[in-house]
């Protein structure tokens, strides 16, 4: 898949994937601004933003030209697709993920409980069923008309990006 500065992307996955690091690479080499999903989400100190006010914040980023949005909430993720013109799904096995939040230490104010409660949590993704998981992801994958690819090793991932 090629990409141009045009271009509006959203990169899905599991926590630990490799997300981030993979949009910021893709967004610093076409200069395209990088939305990370957690931001809108998230209001800090575990406290969750109001779903409507989230998709809202969503929906306004989705409407520039150009842009990299990526995150695990399929449901937010959701919002951007209506606009997107690529997505990209980083459908690593649970041992890459892993390595990848072990990798990553505590970030962005965490204790090593909510790591480790993140670290359960995403270790749930192939069986929970909600926006957030393998089913969500594939869902929007298999219904995305854009450009799409399907990254399942680190290998690719890092071929890609």
């Amino acid at each position: 898949m090629t990409l141009d500065l045009t271009a509006r992307l959203v990169v899905i996955g599991n926590s630990g994937s490799g997300k981030s690091t993979l949009a910021n690479r893709v967004g610093a080499a076409l200069k395209l601004p990088v939305h990370d999903l957690d931001r809108f989400h998230w209001l800090g100190n575990g406290h969750k933003r109001d779903e409507v006010a989230a998709k809202e914040l969503v929906s306004d980023v989705a409407t520039a030209a150009a842009w990299i949005i990526e995150g695990v909430y399929g449901w937010l993720a959701e919002v951007a697709l209506s606009r997107a013109t690529s997505l990209v799904w980083l459908d690593l096995s649970w041992a890459d993920c892993r390595d990848g939040l072990l990798g990553r230490g505590l970030r962005r104010g965490m204790s090593p409980d909510d790591q480790e409660a993140l670290i359960v949590w995403a270790g749930a993704y192939w069986t929970r069923t909600t926006p957030s998981s393998f089913a969500g992801h594939e869902r929007l994958f298999q219904t995305f008309s854009g450009d799409k690819l399907r990254l399942k090793t680190r290998a690719e991932v890092e071929m890609f990006g």
